[in-house]
């Protein structure tokens, strides 16, 4: 009889290929997108036949969907880890955000397996999309209970639990696109900086800054140059944008129709074509609206004489509103690979160029001495993850005054979860 370590053993080898598959395809949906990657290229990435890939998959949804439950399992693996190793709350919390930007760093070396973050959960078919997101609610149900059981504990300060769990969720969203991006050395720095950040906040104590009213633009902000046109048809488009966002917010690319949007707005699908071409340049202009919509904000801040906490904390809420408001949404970055890789470069460059913001804010703070000598680039990504996050917050928590949730959303970045020593 052979051991379990064998390398004859059958049970093992059809293990680790099966790992090796999901990790190669996890790694191609999130440069790639799920909807680009073919079998065909991932069994040429791992030097397999097509056949021999069927039997282990057997259509692309089905690959998908094992990507995305890896990833799932692999995340309460880590919170199992995290509750065997501490029972204190808090460290709970930061060593489950270490480990995931661990996860990540490690797959970047060869060191470990990719997981595929589940940008196209919409396009799967009912029952595979319902179980992961039950799996994801158990997630964040965990993870949760861990804020509150330090509140009761004492070593976490008062909070809003819910909101604070989505926004530092939120902020590892993206991270396996900004930690691949970034020089090695620094990426490696991530995990601490992260730990820093998650416990004592930007903002410094001696500062003694508190969030205060801002008046918030009701009406929105001016459309950018590209959208100056004849008001009536800039009308039209808008509503487009403002339709086309919320069926691609809920159910991805590949899930939303031209027909649904066209009987949403009660117009025939000839005014759709009109004005587009088809669904891919209406995901693209809704991506250029909203970045436009975003840009305006942070130039209009820019323009004032706004200290840089109140420039970082306005230019926060004045998206959140627009977010979780009439005035919007916002596109949700989730369908960011349904894009032509051109057009997903060119929005990711403009999409990186208004997240600077955010770190001009940080870095303007930290010279006048209001925030915490934090890593400006490690508060900057998470941010715009929590940013990203922030749209769909009405299904986690009661939002009755927008305002006010998005003071309690951004809280935990501001001043941390560890509670302080009067």
């Amino acid at each position: 009889m052979t051991d379990n370590g064998s390398p004859f053993n059958r049970g093992i080898q059809h293990e680790a290929k099966h790992s090796a598959i999901l990790s190669r395809a996890a790694k191609l949906f999130n440069t790639k997108g799920a909807r680009s990657t073919t079998l065909s290229d991932v069994a040429n990435k791992l030097g397999l036949t097509k056949t021999s890939l069927y039997y282990y998959v057997k259509t692309k949804e089905d690959l998908i969907y094992q990507c995305y439950d890896a990833a799932m399992r692999h995340a309460h693996e880590t919170l199992d880890h995290v509750e065997a190793a501490t029972e204190n709350p808090l460290e709970r919390v930061l060593m489950f955000m270490e480990s995931q930007i661990s996860t990540i760093l490690k797959a970047l070396a060869g060191q470990g397996d990719f997981y595929a973050a589940p940008l196209e959960l919409a396009s799967l078919k009912d029952e595979h999309r319902e179980a992961l997101i039950a799996e994801y609610l158990r997630m964040f149900l965990r993870f949760r209970s861990y804020i509150r059981e330090g509140i009761d504990q004492g070593v976490i300060r008062p909070c809003h639990s819910t909101s604070a769990t989505r926004a530092l969720i939120g902020a590892l969203d993206w991270s396996f696109y900004w930690l691949y991006e970034m020089p090695r050395e620094e990426a490696e720095l991530a995990g601490a900086a992260m730990r820093d950040i998650v416990s004592h906040g930007l903002f410094n104590e001696r500062a003694g800054y508190i969030p205060g009213d801002h008046q918030l633009n009701a009406e929105g902000v001016s459309p950018a140059k590209g959208f100056d046109r004849e008001a009536q048809n800039r009308l039209k488009q808008e509503a487009f944008f403002k339709a086309g966002t919320r069926f691609f917010n809920r159910k991805g690319f590949n899930g939303t129709s031209l027909d649904e949007i066209a009987e949403y707005l009660q117009v025939s699908k000839g005014a759709f074509y009109y004005h587009f071409t088809n669904k891919e340049a209406l995901l693209t202009q809704c991506y250029e609206y909203s970045l436009d919509q975003t840009d305006a904000i942070y130039r209009e801040i820019n323009e004032s004489p706004l200290s840089a906490a109140e420039k970082l904390d306005r230019a926060c809420r004045q998206v959140f509103h627009i977010q979780n408001s009439d005035l919007g949404p916002l596109i949700r970055y989730n369908t960011i690979t349904a894009l032509p890789p051109p057009i997903r470069r060119r929005v990711l460059a403009r999409t990186q160029a208004a997240s600077n913001n955010l770190g001009q804010f940080v870095r303007q703070g930290q010279a006048s001495g209001m925030f915490r000598d934090v890593d400006a680039g490690i508060m900057q990504n998470m941010l715009e993850g929590a940013v990203n996050a922030a749209m769909d917050i009405s299904e986690w928590r009661r939002l009755e005054d927008i305002d006010r949730a998005a003071i309690e959303y951004f809280d935990v970045f501001y001043f941390g979860l560890a509670a302080t020593s009067d």
